[in-house]
């Protein structure tokens, strides 16, 4: 079974999220980011696992087998935000309607 990856202080999380992943934030032990969306059939493409209210909804992340934030919580949030506002080049055939996508405040 692999280590578990340390724990990251609160203080260098909290410090981490406002260089690194701007919208993110530190709450009771959880990295959180709430994204609005259009409405539900948006919310719903991202409900996996993800809190859900109409048209908003937060990440919560944490590693449990550390107890706490490490790396990968941070990995995973960059991730998140790669794919949850992620917009089809002009043209695409992906392009849609225009307004069916995520904002990020």
């Amino acid at each position: 079974m692999p280590d578990k990856p340390p724990v990251i202080p609160d203080n260098e999380v909290v410090a981490r999220l406002e260089k690194e992943l701007p919208g993110w934030k530190l709450e009771d032990g959880w990295l959180r980011r709430k994204y609005s969306t259009d409405g539900w059939p948006t919310t719903l493409m991202l409900i996996n696992a993800i809190e859900v209210t109409w048209g908003k909804l937060w990440v919560k992340l944490k590693t449990h087998a550390s107890g706490g934030i490490t790396e990968r919580d941070f990995a995973l949030a960059r991730e998140i935000e790669t794919q949850v506002l992620w917009r089809p080049p002009r043209g695409s055939v992906l392009e849609g309607t225009p307004n069916k996508f995520v904002f990020s405040k």
